[in-house]
């Protein structure tokens, strides 16, 4: 069996843990097209992008119409942030998983997407390498830090009250 097959039989169940649905429906959310049209294409070989996002206030939309199993988003974004956006979605009880996609490197950035409810940070230089690794980490329900940002776990700030 394939990695990415483990992933989808691993991955795809119905909101209740039930019977498997198919393909892992994903939402990106970034204010540059040419991104967002790079990682939709990056992920058309595993993944179903279902929606595409220019900022925070439609992803917020996007999510709650559509029900993805895996949101992709930058921490900066116009008229709400990535940041807020998913905290949002996360109070809300949405059943995504959250991955960012962002350029910044610093730890404060870091912290906050995990306090947030994030499960993986990717730095977007490390797009082509640690993107796809990052939704199936995810999917199997680990963290995942892009490596260059040197930093595990155990150094990162996962409670919201503490920032």
């Amino acid at each position: 069996m394939s990695a990415a097959s483990a992933v989808q039989v691993i991955s795809v169940w119905d909101r209740e843990g039930k019977e498997p649905l198919g393909r892992i429906r994903v939402v990106l959310a970034d204010d540059h097209y040419e991104l967002r049209k790079r990682v939709a294409g990056l992920l058309a070989a595993e993944f179903d992008v279902v929606g595409s996002a220019r900022n925070g206030r439609e992803l917020l939309a996007l999510a709650d119409a559509l029900q993805p199993d895996i949101v992709i988003a930058d921490v900066s974004m116009p008229v709400l942030n990535g940041i807020d956006a998913v905290r949002h979605l996360a109070e809300q009880g949405s059943g995504a998983r959250f991955i960012f996609l962002t350029l910044h490197h610093e730890q404060v950035f870091v912290d906050a997407c995990f306090a947030a409810g994030a499960m993986a940070y990717v730095v977007k230089n490390r797009l082509p390498t640690d993107l796809l690794l990052a939704i199936r980490e995810v999917l199997m329900g680990r963290r995942f830090i892009s490596p260059t940002l040197n930093l595990s776990p155990g150094e990162i700030c996962f409670d919201p009250k503490a920032l």
